[in-house]
This record gives structure tokens, C-alpha cells and sequence, in this order.
């Protein structure tokens, strides 16, 4: 499994219609085929950069439903179904399933501050529920909890399809600690494209990344180059890109990431209250970055 869920996976942003009141399907589904066409490994709908927040019940359904479709088994479709409520995060689990999503990415429940206990009962619950591959999302600066090593060693051990973790804690000394803790067969993706470099090799498999919305070729070609051992080529590469990622969150994000698209033609840059589109500012260092980069077009 290792194999499948590992590499260059994209965060994806679900473009608005221009007055975002719904979702360009069109412009969502040309999105994911461009992606698997600049070399993503995966692909990740409906997570904080699709603003699940802001999504209903049944355009965050859809927007899985769309993401699937339009994949077609070439790259696996790990769906956002977190909540911080069990029963919503269990339904939202059961539809990814249902719509043929290979595996789930769950948050660590926000603003209720479970404890250690309350979050194996969480995850326990949503993995008795259904079958998929479940990806623990540990986010402490977005929901405030961190689940433990050891916490998430217990429900590995208990579950077999509590199968990984997007971890998004910024600490490098985690992904070794967790490996030392949970096996090499535990799936470690970062959630931090700027420590992506360290991550790998402390034990990281992969990454669940912004910055891939608008360099997916320079992302899929740093994970191969760190696969394949060319280190000189993994290294520049990572020097190229440092400064998209620090663009992708020079203001909240997806503002950086939806304008970024909307450079490329791929999205209008409309997003949903409370995020709002950049400023004259960020615009100007987004727009550096992909130049220097060379991702925009003389």
C-alpha cells in the first residue's frame, strides 16, 4: 500500500462559478485531469485547501463524486471526510466509499479539544464504520489537539485500515518517531510542503501539497528525483520551488493557490467567506514566485 499512496499529491482547490455560488464542475474536472498530466501521484478533494468549510453537505459529495469520475482508477482519490463530529465524518466516510474514492482523509476534530481517548473513540468509530484506507489528518495549529504518537499506534495496531497520517505538526522529529514507533508500512505524508525535503528523510513517504496546485511538474519531478537517488537534481529542485511555497501562504490560504490557478487558466480566484481574495500584495508575490520558477509564460 505504500507503493500506492506515496509521491507528489495534490491539495486540490474546488474553483467557484464567478459569483461562487456553485461549483465549476467543468473547470474542476479539467483541473484533476491536468494535474494527472503534469505527473500527481494522487489526489486529495475536498480537504482545508477545497474549503470544506465552506462546502455543503452536497456539493462536498459532488465535488468527491466529480473527483473520481474524472481520475478513472490513473491515480488514487484519497477524499476529505472529516468533522468534528463522528456521525457527520462516519456519513462522510460512507459516501467516499460509496462514490469510489480509494481512501479518506480525516481531521483530528476541531474546537471541541478532545482528549487522547476522545480521538482513538473518533477514529475508531469512522474505521468500524466502513472499509477504506483511513489517513489520520493531524493538524494542531488549524484544530488545536495533536494526537500522540502513541495514540495513533493504538489505533493502527487495532485497525487495519487506519492505514497513515498526513501530518501537518511542522515537527521533524515526527515522521522518525513514528516510524520507529508504527513500522515502515505506515504511510507518512507531510502536510507542509516547505520541510518536505526533511520529512523524506526522517521516514516520509509523500507529501499532501498546496504549491503541487500550481507547480504539479515541479512537485511530481522532486518526489521521482528523491526516488530514483538524484539527489543534485532533488536538491535543485527544492530550491526552485521554496519560493512558491512560501507564496502559497502569504495570505490565507487557497486565496494564493486559487489566483496562482487563475494565472495558469485553470480557476477563477473566487473563494467563500471568511477567505477573501489577495491582496495587490500577495497577488505581486505569487506571481514572482511562478515566474521565477518559470511556470508562466513569457
Amino acid at each position: 500500500m505504500t507503493q500506492q499512496f506515496r509521491g507528489s499529491m495534490t491539495a486540490l482547490i474546488t474553483p467557484f462559478t464567478q459569483d461562487g455560488a456553485a461549483v465549476d464542475e467543468k473547470a474542476f474536472q479539467d483541473f484533476v485531469a491536468w494535474q494527472i498530466a503534469e505527473g500527481t501521484d494522487g489526489l486529495v478533494p475536498v480537504g482545508t485547501t477545497g474549503e470544506s468549510p465552506t462546502l455543503s453537505h452536497a456539493e462536498h459529495h459532488r465535488v468527491v463524486e466529480l473527483c473520481v469520475e474524472a481520475a478513472a482508477g490513473r491515480v488514487p482519490v484519497i477524499a476529505g471526510a472529516g468533522s468534528n463530529s463522528t456521525s457527520e465524518a462516519v456519513d462522510l466516510a460512507r459516501h467516499a466509499r460509496k462514490a469510489g474514492a480509494d481512501a479518506v482523509l480525516v481531521v483530528t476534530p476541531y474546537y471541541n479539544k478532545p482528549s487522547q481517548e476522545g480521538l482513538y473513540q473518533h477514529y475508531a468509530a469512522i474505521a468500524r464504520s466502513m472499509d477504506l484506507p483511513i489517513f489520520i489528518y493531524n493538524i494542531p495549529g488549524r484544530s488545536i489537539v495533536d494526537m500522540t504518537v502513541e495514540t495513533m499506534a493504538r489505533l493502527a495496531k487495532d485497525f487495519d485500515n487506519i492505514v497513515g497520517v498526513k501530518d501537518a505538526t511542522a515537527d521533524l522529529t515526527r515522521p522518525l518517531r513514528t516510524r520507529l514507533a508504527l513500522g515502515e508500512d505506515f504511510i507518512q505524508l507531510s502536510g507542509e510542503d516547505a520541510t518536505i525535503a526533511a520529512f523524506l528523510a526522517q521516514g516520509g513517504h509523500g507529501c499532501i501539497s498546496v504549491t503541487s496546485n500550481v507547480a504539479p511538474g515541479l512537485c511530481a519531478q522532486l518526489h521521482d528525483a528523491w526516488a530514483q537517488g538524484a539527489v543534485d537534481r532533488f536538491n535543485q529542485l527544492r530550491d526552485k520551488l521554496m519560493p512558491i511555497h512560501a507564496a502559497m501562504f502569504c495570505e490565507p490560504s487557497p486565496a494564493p493557490a486559487k489566483y496562482g490557478a487563475s494565472l495558469l487558466g485553470k480557476s477563477a480566484t473566487v473563494t467563500r467567506l471568511p477567505i477573501v481574495g489577495l491582496t495587490d500584495a500577495g497577488k505581486a508575490q505569487v506571481k514572482a514566485a511562478m515566474d521565477g520558477a518559470g511556470l508562466l509564460a513569457a
